[in-house]
């Protein structure tokens, strides 16, 4: 029996999971890319949960830990730079959770899967015409190839999830928040805080990462026609105009804005499907259920890349059916986080000065609310 080829659109964080998993599993698998290599920007993410015991599965938790992030707090603060509120990041997760830099994550992943899989960068998927044998897959740059099945792991602009079940408006929510992410040319100001400053509908944060420091741009503002992810001159110009008189260390990163290489901008936004699957071909990570301001987008990139590649080594015959199980399983997790998003941009970007002071005064309770709740018996809880 010959080896079943499997073409992986993506190389974030669920692509190389599911290289790993299938090379492992007796499939061939070939990972393309749109980027010439693993990229740089990005905020810090989390893997936990069952994220957490995949990695441990995969041998690279000692690798994570190495990469993982000081950040002790989230630190609320004024145009002066006062504080006025404090969450401890322990209250964001559990015991066993690791907050690293994406571009660690993802290269830590490339490093596992190498071995199981055949990565091309700089190529993207243009047209794919399946059968009932496999898939033609043709590239932008690639000579055409076939392939046994096509699973898109190529984010919330999936190319895969576009050519094989229609426009990205038909599934692309836009929820109301637009987010850009930069490294700092310096030193964090808090090397064991993240620091957050906001003024109504808009949030600028500083995490210190692992000594370099990122910069985050979060505000509030609805879908803008034609909007273009790609284009950098229009990203500097709406973060210009739309921080234009803030406080804080505001205007100094502005300046970095304007003269950054690796500037990261896009729209939060949720997608919904009613099915991640169709013949040959599958979705997974953000470009089936992109989720989340938290970060967990990629913990639910590697639990979902890791039951797909399960499932599929369960019934390598019948990929409709392991495509089925794993559907019906990861949207388990999904869908809790995706009803989330709300909630988060309301504590991360209050819309109104009420919002704020209220948001500010219950950080101040967050503490003791924990420490009250170990205390009470579990079976009253």
């Amino acid at each position: 029996m010959t080896e079943r080829t499997v073409l992986i659109s993506g190389a974030g964080v669920a692509g190389p999971t599911l290289a790993y998993w299938l090379g492992r599993a007796g499939f061939r698998p070939t990972v393309v890319e749109r980027a010439a290599g693993l990229r740089s920007s990005g905020s810090p993410v989390d893997v936990r949960g069952p994220a957490a015991r995949v990695a441990e599965r995969m041998g690279v938790t000692a690798k994570l830990r190495e990469a993982s992030t000081s950040a002790e707090a989230l630190i609320f603060v004024d145009d002066a730079g006062r504080r006025t509120g404090r969450i401890p990041m322990r209250l964001f997760g559990a015991d066993g959770d690791i907050e690293l830099p994406r571009t660690d994550l993802a290269a830590i992943l490339h490093d596992a899967a190498h071995e199981h899989a055949e990565f091309v960068f700089g190529d993207s998927v243009t047209e794919l015409r399946e059968d009932a044998g496999g898939v033609d897959v043709t590239f932008e740059r690639g000579a055409p190839r076939r392939f046994d099945l096509v699973l898109g792991a190529d984010g919330l602009h999936s190319a895969v999830r576009r050519l094989a079940f229609g426009p990205e408006q038909a599934f692309v929510e836009h929820m109301g928040v637009y987010i850009a992410t930069l490294p700092l040319t310096g030193p964090p100001p808090d090397p064991a805080a993240i620091e957050m400053y906001n003024s109504p509908g808009r949030a600028v944060a500083v995490h210190p990462s692992r000594g370099h420091g990122i910069a985050a741009f979060m505000f509030r503002g609805a879908a803008l026609p034609g909007f273009d992810h790609r284009d950098t001159a229009l990203h500097r110009r709406l973060l210009t105009e739309t921080y234009a008189g803030a406080g804080w260390l505001v205007p100094p990163l502005l300046d970095q804005v304007r003269t950054a290489d690796d500037l990261y901008f896009d729209s939060v936004s949720r997608v919904r499907m009613d099915r991640w699957s169709t013949g040959r071909i599958a979705l997974t990570g953000d470009a089936a259920s992109c989720v989340s301001l938290f970060g967990d987008g990629s913990s639910l990139a590697m639990a979902g890349a890791y039951t797909l590649a399960e499932e599929l080594g369960r019934t390598p015959d019948d990929p409709a059916a392991a495509f089925l199980r794993y559907e019906t399983a990861h949207r388990k997790l999904v869908e809790p986080k995706q009803r989330a998003v709300p909630t988060a941009a309301a504590l991360l970007i209050p819309a109104t000065r009420g919002g704020l002071a209220a948001r500010n005064f219950g950080t101040r309770l967050l503490p003791l609310v924990s420490a009250a709740r170990r205390w009470v018996p579990a079976r009253a809880a």
